[in-house]
Formats: structure tokens, sequence, C-alpha cells
């Protein structure tokens, strides 16, 4: 690793209050337009919602330890400012339109697309270790979409765990280096109407397809014809197949970070959940991130 002291201070700044509780958050703290509609308006806007629940996801606290955890922090910057109670953050957080930050980029994407499951409930580790699973559990299923480049997340999905990874792609394409779940011919025509370049491999016992209507050799057969000749290490290595690892590493920070498990007991609410952990990561991820090199012998 070339940058361990950088990227050492950044791991250590993740953990910094002052990362979510900055003066433009605490200007836009209270919701300043109004509905037009019968009733009372919001009192606090959409940024003071997303900072609280994204404090809460962080420590991985109920929504009265997070209300008692702003309320604190906001009293100790001196900030005379109202906290929104657990009942209101509950309520705002299942229609809550989650921002995600992330660089913007005037060059093609290389996104690399995986997905991870979430627990809503079921046993701990323990229980079933002792006395096996039962089919209460249930989860949900966070597709993601991570620049090969910055390794921010760009694109984020929530699903139904039954719900394939190849159903979700239309919502996720942009170029793509994806794993054997999207090795449909669907996905392979719209990666070609897209004009993208994919890194997919064939699925076991895959035949090769007809050739496009210009004539040319399909790109799904013109890499099992590689494969089938070389092998399937000799296709990898000149597409840097190898970066779709960072995907799975962008899954593994997630968990690490927020845990394995959902909080909220609502579908739209879970789904937010889902998307404020994303922001935070990114956050987190423009902070610094190592830069390794390999060490040739």
């Amino acid at each position: 690793m070339r940058n361990w002291s950088e990227y050492e201070a950044a791991l250590v700044q993740r953990g910094s209050l002052t990362l979510w509780i900055d003066e433009a958050m605490l200007a836009g703290w209270h919701e300043s337009q109004r509905t037009g509609r019968r009733g009372a308006s919001c009192i606090y806007s959409e940024t003071a919602i997303q900072c609280a629940l994204t404090v809460r996801v962080l420590y991985r606290l109920p929504l009265r330890a997070a209300e008692g955890l702003l309320r604190l922090i906001l009293q100790l910057m001196g900030a005379d400012l109202a906290v929104p109670d657990h009942t209101t953050l509950s309520r705002r957080g299942r229609t809550l339109n989650v921002a995600i930050e992330r660089r913007a980029s005037e060059a093609p994407r290389h996104l690399l697309i995986d997905s991870t499951r979430l627990k809503v409930f079921g046993e701990g580790e323990w229980k079933v270790r002792k006395h096996g699973a039962d089919d209460r559990c249930v989860w949900r299923k966070l597709h993601l979409a991570v620049d090969a480049a910055t390794h921010e997340v760009v694109a984020a999905l929530v699903t139904e765990s039954s719900v394939g990874d190849a159903e979700v792609l239309p919502e996720l394409l942009a170029q793509v280096l994806a794993d054997g779940a999207h090795d449909t011919r669907a996905c392979h025509d719209l990666l070609l109407e897209r004009k993208a370049s994919a890194a997919i491999p064939p699925c076991a016992n895959a035949a090769a397809w007809a050739a496009l209507p210009d004539g040319r050799v399909h790109p799904r057969s013109a890499a099992l014809e590689v494969i089938e000749r070389d092998g399937l290490k000799a296709w990898k290595q000149p597409i840097g197949y190898h970066r779709r690892s960072l995907a799975e590493t962008a899954m593994g920070r997630i968990k690490g970070l927020f845990g394995d498990h959902l909080q909220a007991r609502s579908w739209d609410g879970q789904v937010n959940e889902c998307y404020l952990r994303v922001a935070a990561m990114n956050r987190m991820t423009r902070l610094g991130m190592p830069l390794s090199q390999a060490r040739h012998r």
C-alpha cells in the first residue's frame, strides 16, 4: 500500500461526527417551502431527516436513541435547532428522497455490478447452529453499480430476494463488468443497444449465438471461442475481469460498516435505509481509499 498514512487518517475520519453536521446542513434544517395543500406543512427539511437517519444507520441505533444522540450533538455545537422526534423520523423515512452524492464523469464509466442480501428479520447465528434455520427469515436484495475508478456507488436498487440479477440490469447499466448471473440474451441485447462493452463470462455449457444482423460475430460467441481455445484465464486477463472483485469489496464494506440486518420494518423504509447506507459509504469513500501496487519479485 503506497498511501497508508493518508488512508489511515481517512479511516479515523469516518468516525468524526463533524462529517455529517456541516454548516450547509444546519442552514437548510427547516423546510422553507409550503406544499399548498390542506394541513400543516413539514417542519423539517429532507436534509434534516436524511442527516438524522444517516446518524442512525452509521451507529446502528434505534430511532429513539438516534433522536437522543442528534439532540446531544446539536447541543454540543451550540446550534439552537429542534431535533425530529422518533415518530417523525419513522414516518418521513418511508417517503424520503435519499440524496446519494457521486462525482460527475465526462469519460465513460466502467461499472462493476453485483448484489448482496440484507436480512430483515430472522434467527441469529447461534440459534441457526444450535437448532437450524426455519422459514421465517426474510431478506432484501441490494444491487449496486460501483465505479471502478473512484470506488463510488453510482447506481443502487433494492428488490425482493427472489428478483434475479439480470432483471435489474437495465436500471443499473452504463458500461458493465458483471458476473455470470447477467449472461442472458436480454442483457446482451441491452448492452449492444447502448453500445456498451460487457465482460460477462458465458455460463456453463454455453452455446454460440447467431451472428448480429450486420454480420459481425456476437460478442458473447467471440468470448466463448476464446475461452474454449485458450481457457477462461486467457479471456479474463486482457479485459481486466479481475476488477469485478471491487464490487464484491464494496459489498463487504457496506456490510462491515452497517451490518447485514435492516432495522426498518416497512418496505419503503427498508429501501431508504439501504440508500442511506450507500450515501454514507460514498461520503466515506471520498475521504480516502488505499492505493495498492503489486509487489514484483
